[in-house]
């Protein structure tokens, strides 16, 4: 019998077992009309929810994010560059507790959506809108967010085989020149840009 190479730990499953561990996600930044104002806030459970234009998001009933997608049918997702971070974590900011708003969204540049009601971080390299499709509760005490991509936008140096000098950029080179964003849970991050093309046995497709 060939020897374990790691030893493992037992984790109790009665307990949340994410804080023990770090897992790989991307980081976005959520936006959600609130009244006469927007709100913006970062999350990193967040994903394409299968291969057709649909992207959900894991929030709770506690966050205004949640009722404001319900009551106004509509979201908006920006993928930040690594040189966003700060601008993302503003978003999870306190609430001035008389005003109810969260000051440090005054220092944020965005610009508008084109098709549902919202606005985006200014220079994100993916912007989303998106049509509320459903929510799902009962994750305990969270609940998914699913929405139907209406509109979207990629800025040309993040866009895959976006031509240079009349060539084709490779992704390698792509990834190199436009790093990504992600989200070391808990409470780290990492910018992306060296990678390498995952091996798929002959044939196989990611779907």
């Amino acid at each position: 019998m060939p020897t374990a190479t790691h030893a493992y730990v037992p984790l109790d499953p009665s307990a949340a077992i994410w804080p023990r561990f770090f897992t790989v996600a991307p980081l976005v930044v959520i936006g959600t009309q609130e009244a006469d104002r927007y709100d913006f806030a970062p999350k990193h459970m967040a994903m394409p929810l299968g291969w057709e234009n649909y992207f959900g998001f894991v929030c709770t009933p506690r966050h205004a994010t949640y009722h404001n997608a319900k009551h106004y049918g509509a979201f908006t997702v920006s993928f930040p560059r690594p040189s966003q971070v700060l601008h993302a974590a503003l978003g999870a900011a306190e609430r001035c507790e008389h005003a109810g708003r969260k000051p440090s969204l005054d220092v944020l540049r965005t610009v508008p959506a084109e098709v549902v009601e919202g606005r985006f971080l200014e220079d994100a390299y993916l912007m989303l809108e998106c049509e509320l499709e459903r929510v799902v509760d009962g994750f305990g005490a969270n609940s998914l967010i699913a929405g139907r991509v209406v509109a979207a936008r990629v800025a040309e140096d993040a866009l895959r085989g976006h031509v240079v000098d009349g060539h084709p950029v490779d992704d390698w080179t792509l990834l190199r020149t436009s790093p990504l964003l992600a989200y070391l849970a808990p409470g780290r991050y990492a910018e992306i840009q060296g990678t390498e093309a995952f091996p798929h046995p002959g044939g196989a497709r990611e779907h």
